[in-house]
């Protein structure tokens, strides 16, 4: 069998993209090339990578297992390409991260002190809701996410970062009783945790229009423009309650006080670079606390 590392790109890109345009796209290749590749691929195996349906590409059981022995040896191979390097930064590697949107307000700042002392550091930040952050990390496609409540369908090791709080909010003239709720989508922690104080607190629903929108910053934009009220974290609404964009709606149960947690598969070994950025943040998170957050 003569297989290639460009192939197990190709093939890789293909199932993790869904559709082999989308996956030229990405790799900035033809379809006909990337299609010429995959048919190679697909002929050193006796079982059927994929399926057709229609115009869409599906994997096959057995597919998916090569997928994910591809990945493995990819990631190893990634691996070896730093190993040069290392001979002038003892941390070197491609560090990739999943992340609740609104970690966007927390997890750089960590990655940014980490990467003063590690320059030579390839990142990847993905800022996604929960859902997808979590299935990122279970499908082994980045070592660590960050979220606010755990997985519950399978076990992680997890290092506390800060302190996550979230108030009801509207814009400062609004009358909050006369305004709808505006959520976020499905899949997301703070849609999450709206729902669970709304139902704790029996505060009915059928009442009041509701608006859904697909991130903390287009929640946050619908309450400045008068569009309802929200309960959205307060390090995402901090400078509108400074300068009286938005006020709290104060409420019994408020806020809502959770954590923002970087986690990890619990029986998935760390590659180096990660490893010490889970190390290094274990070490210097109460500086970065008061450098940042306080």
């Amino acid at each position: 069998m003569n297989y290639t590392l460009h192939q197990f790109e190709i093939f890789k890109k293909v199932v993790e993209c869904g559709s082999i345009s989308k996956a030229s796209e990405e790799l900035f290749m033809t379809q006909p090339a990337i299609s010429i590749q995959l048919k190679k691929f697909q002929e050193q195996f006796e079982y059927p990578l994929f399926e057709l349906k229609g115009r869409k590409i599906v994997v096959t059981d057995f597919g998916r297992e090569v997928f994910d022995s591809v990945s493995e040896i990819l990631e190893k191979t990634q691996q070896l390409q730093y190993k040069s390097r290392q001979v002038k930064h003892p941390v070197v590697g491609k560090l990739k991260i999943a992340s609740a949107s609104t970690g966007m307000y927390v997890i750089p700042y960590f990655v940014s002190e980490f990467m003063k002392e590690h320059p030579d550091i390839d990142l990847t930040l993905d800022f996604t809701n929960r859902s997808n952050a979590i299935q990122s990390l279970r499908n082994k496609e980045v070592e660590l996410a960050v979220v606010s409540i755990l997985p519950d369908s399978f076990a992680v090791n997890e290092e506390i970062l800060i302190e996550n709080e979230l108030y009801m909010v509207c814009k400062s003239e609004s009358q909050p009783k006369q305004l709808p709720y505006i959520f976020r989508e499905r899949g997301s922690a703070t849609r999450k945790m709206m729902e669970r104080y709304f139902l704790t607190h029996k505060i009915p629903l059928d009442t009041k229009r509701k608006i859904e929108l697909t991130s903390n910053e287009a929640v946050k934009q619908a309450v400045i423009a008068g569009m309802g009220i929200s309960i959205l974290p307060f390090m995402s609404i901090k400078k509108e309650l400074e300068n009286g964009v938005l006020k709290i709606v104060r409420q019994k149960g408020l806020p809502i006080v959770t954590h923002w947690r970087m986690i990890s598969l619990k029986n998935r070994q760390l590659s180096p670079v990660a490893d010490a950025f889970v190390y290094f943040v274990k070490k210097n998170k109460l500086k970065i606390m008061k450098m940042y957050f306080e």
